[in-house]
This record gives C-alpha cells, sequence and structure tokens, in this order.
C-alpha cells in the first residue's frame, strides 16, 4: 500500500461523503435490512446536520491511522476504507457532544459555527447519536461484509465500541468534567492523573484506530504486533493532547479553528497548567520518540512515522 497522506484523506473524505449520502444505498440506515422494512423517513435535516458535523472539515488523523496501522500488516485500502470512516463518525459525533452547553458550550469547531449553533441543541444531540450508530453499521453493516470476515467485523466492531465507551473516551470525558475545578492545595493535580484522563478521552480512540487498521490483514495479526502498536497509539494519544493544550494557550483561532483560552475558561486540568509550556513541549517530544521506537518490529511503517511527526508539529 502506498498512498501519501493527503491522498488518504481525501479518501476518507470520498468514503464519508457515500456513506452519509442521503439519496443512496448507503445511508444511515442499517445496511443489512431493505428500505420497506423501515417505517420512519429519513430527515433531511438530521442527515444534512450529520454532514455538516462529519464531512469536509478535520485533519482526519484518526483515519490516516487506520491506514497507518494496515500499511504495517499489509492491508488493503478498500478494506482500510471502512474502519477509517467509521473511526471519523465516532470522533465527529464526540466532537458534537463535546461542543454541548452542557460540557464546554463552544460555538466554534474547525472555523465554523459548531452543529448546535448552525442547527438547534436538539438536533445536534440526535446527529452525533446517529453518528454514532452509523459508525459501528458502517463496519459491521452489510457493505464491509463485501471485503472483511465476519470475525474481522466482530474484532472491529469490539475495538471501536470499547475504545468509545464507558471504558474509553466517554469515561476521559466523564473524568475531565470531574477535574475542573476539583484541585487546589488540598487536591493536587499529578501527571499521573492527566495522563489517566487523556489515555482514555483522547487516547482511546486514537489507538484503536491503529489496531482497527491492523485487523484488517488477510492474514491473522498477532498479540506482538497488536500491543506494539497499541503502545504506539497511547503514546501518540497523548502527544496530541499535549500539544492540544499548548496550541490552546499558544495560538489564535483563525490559526486555531476554535476559540483559544477555553480550557484556562473552564479551569481544566492541562499539561502546560501542569508542568509549564517548554516542560510539555519536552514531553510531547519525548512520547513521539517512544512512539516511533514501538514501531522498530514492523518494516513497512513509514505512514505512522510520518503522522507521529505531524501531530507534533501541527499548528491547528
Amino acid at each position: 500500500m502506498s498512498s501519501s497522506l493527503p491522498a488518504l484523506r481525501e479518501r476518507v473524505e470520498r468514503k464519508l461523503d457515500l456513506l452519509l449520502a442521503s439519496n443512496s444505498g448507503e445511508h444511515p440506515h442499517d445496511q443489512t435490512i431493505s428500505r420497506t422494512e423501515i417505517t420512519a423517513p429519513i430527515s433531511s435535516t438530521l442527515i444534512k446536520a450529520m454532514r455538516y458535523a462529519c464531512i469536509g472539515g478535520g485533519k482526519r488523523i484518526r483515519a490516516q491511522l487506520v491506514y497507518g496501522g494496515g500499511q504495517c500488516t499489509g492491508a488493503k485500502l478498500e478494506v482500510l476504507d471502512f474502519p477509517a470512516a467509521a473511526i471519523e463518525m465516532m470522533h465527529a459525533y464526540s466532537l458534537v457532544h463535546d461542543d454541548l452547553p452542557a460540557m464546554d458550550d463552544d460555538e466554534l469547531r474547525r472555523g465554523l459555527p459548531t452543529c448546535h449553533i448552525q442547527f438547534d441543541e436538539a438536533t445536534a444531540i440526535l446527529a452525533g447519536d446517529a453518528l454514532q450508530a452509523q459508525a459501528m453499521n458502517t463496519v459491521l453493516g452489510k457493505s464491509a461484509s463485501s471485503v472483511l470476515t465476519p470475525t474481522q467485523q466482530l474484532l472491529i466492531g469490539r475495538a471501536l465500541s470499547v475504545a468509545a465507551g464507558y471504558e474509553g473516551m466517554v469515561a476521559g470525558q466523564m473524568l475531565d468534567l470531574e477535574a475542573e475545578n476539583d484541585t487546589g492545595e488540598d487536591k493536587p493535580a499529578s501527571l499521573l492523573q492527566l495522563q489517566s484522563i487523556h489515555k482514555a478521552k483522547t487516547g482511546a480512540l486514537i489507538k484503536a484506530s491503529v489496531q482497527m487498521g491492523a485487523l484488517c490483514s488477510s492474514e491473522l495479526v498477532n498479540s506482538d504486533a497488536l500491543a506494539a502498536l497499541g503502545i504506539y497509539g497511547e503514546k501518540i494519544g497523548l502527544a496530541f493532547q499535549v500539544i492540544d493544550d499548548i496550541l490552546d494557550i499558544e495560538s489564535d483561532t483563525e490559526t486555531l479553528g476554535k476559540p483559544v483560552g477555553s480550557d484556562e475558561g473552564l479551569n481544566k486540568l492541562t499539561y502546560p497548567a501542569l508542568l509549564g509550556v517548554e516542560a510539555s513541549k519536552q514531553h510531547a517530544q519525548d512520547l513521539h520518540d517512544e512512539a516511533i521506537e514501538s514501531l522498530s518490529t514492523f518494516s513497512d511503517n513509514s505512514l505512522l512515522v510520518e503522522i507521529a511527526t505531524k501531530v507534533i508539529e501541527r499548528t491547528h
């Protein structure tokens, strides 16, 4: 498999456009059920909100990580397209809900009004719910079964659901909320606490992305290879969050595409607040180096190496 990161980004954009198209057989309903069996009409407003939240924006790093994990194990591009699209749907759902008034109450995402501002709060909640369900349907549905074995579908689906749920991303969101305004002289924050939050909140989906890609190989992937890719994913997930925290301080709203300084305004526990900016930058570099080291057993790992560097050098 040989493709550049920009080409892979365009590839997953096309797949998302197809999977979230209101006028195709791939639109958001269970692909194993015929249209005549579904009693509720498809809401054009819901489809528009889902597409607004998911298509035409974002770095697509998680999708690129799927392709990178697949490169390490020799998976084919057409097989990787399904988990790559699914992980971006799951990520988009998390951003829609994260921006809601009950959570971070943000009005700007990727330089555009957030979903609940562009539509309304109820529509945004439902769009997020639908994206989450469609992410699972993308890897478990009939279309994916044309290129993935039933065992692969189950393993990939389980990896995605666990990473997104109460043991993964949602757990991290909850820990992050609980940490707001919950530290002080009597309850000092620690690096371990911060890492625990972000291994779940940011790192779980990133780790799953790499491993889902590896599971698309036509040959059985051994546990050592999955473990090594898991280490890479954990390190890159933490590095991604460290840089995110730094950019919230050093960047500007136009470059970042969302309001800067929001972490401080919400009294969030961040790496710069705990370590300082310069030490945080060094920590990100150390995590990058450790991630690269974990890939030493893979002969074809160029995409993951490139993504690791992109993560710590990004400006938005």
